[in-house]
């Protein structure tokens, strides 16, 4: 069966996440007079991460609000009792340092644009609609996308198949007709491809290197899944009929 829409995930798949993240969580720390209790941006980035994890499995079970999770979160990381309006204060003004390093990755807007005629798109995040609604706004994409589903709406996760397959549903599509892009091998790849879909891993490491210095391809994901090092790789798995390098005229 033909594959007619194509659902995407959203942070390091679309919009380079970790790369923002870092430069976000330099810049607030620094404002914030906090870079020198962390040792370096990369500890704090490590600490903040598994906080984050942490936290969001706690909203994913139910036990906590999506805003809960988020001042739970800054709580956590400082270390000391906030109040709800302090927590969302200092997360404020990290989002406003977040923000200020957004960026697609380069290879977004051109198969966007190799895509637009013979595929449908959706997103589909583990995340809530106010913030990716924004983010694709801000980023300047949100109308290439029929719909934008996320987790806090939808009441499951990904890599649940309810997820996926709600967003099969919010195309009039069955899952053998839509594809997933997404970076991670596990909530996204493995979630996507025994939900039913086409399951397209964007690893964009690539390759690792060891100690000898000879560079060896990376272990192979889940199994049901492709694996791509770029987003130029995509029409050539949905076996699209494009002209893929065209210039973008998306301003």
């Amino acid at each position: 069966m033909r594959i007619k829409a194509v659902v995407w995930d959203v942070d390091d798949t679309l919009f380079d996440y970790t790369t923002a993240d870092r430069a976000g969580m330099r810049g607030h720390l620094a404002a914030e007079g906090l870079l020198a209790g962390f040792g370096s941006v990369e500890q704090a980035l490590d600490r903040w991460r598994r906080i984050t994890d942490l936290q969001w499995a706690r909203y994913a079970a139910g036990e906590v609000s999506f805003e809960g999770q988020r001042r739970d979160r800054v709580r956590v990381f400082l270390g000391r009792p906030l109040s709800d309006d302090e927590s969302d204060a200092w997360f404020r003004r990290y989002r406003d340092h977040y923000e200020a390093a957004w960026a697609l990755f380069p290879d977004v807007l051109p198969v966007l644009d190799a895509l637009a005629a013979s595929h449908r798109h959706a997103v589909l995040s583990n995340s809530s609609v106010h913030i990716q609604e924004y983010k694709l706004r801000t980023l300047g994409v949100r109308d290439r996308f029929e719909a934008v589903l996320c987790a806090a709406e939808l009441g499951v996760s990904k890599p649940d198949a309810r997820a996926f397959r709600a967003a099969c549903d919010a195309l009039g599509l069955t899952p053998r007709q839509v594809a997933y892009v997404g970076d991670h091998p596990e909530i996204d790849g493995r979630g996507a491809a025994e939900a039913g879909l086409l399951s397209v891993w964007i690893d964009r490491a690539g390759v690792r290197v060891v100690t000898d210095g000879e560079p060896v391809a990376r272990p192979e994901g889940p199994a049901g899944l492709h694996r791509i090092a770029s987003l130029d790789e995509l029409p050539a798995v949905l076996g699209a009929d494009t002209r893929f390098g065209a210039p973008s005229t998306f301003g």
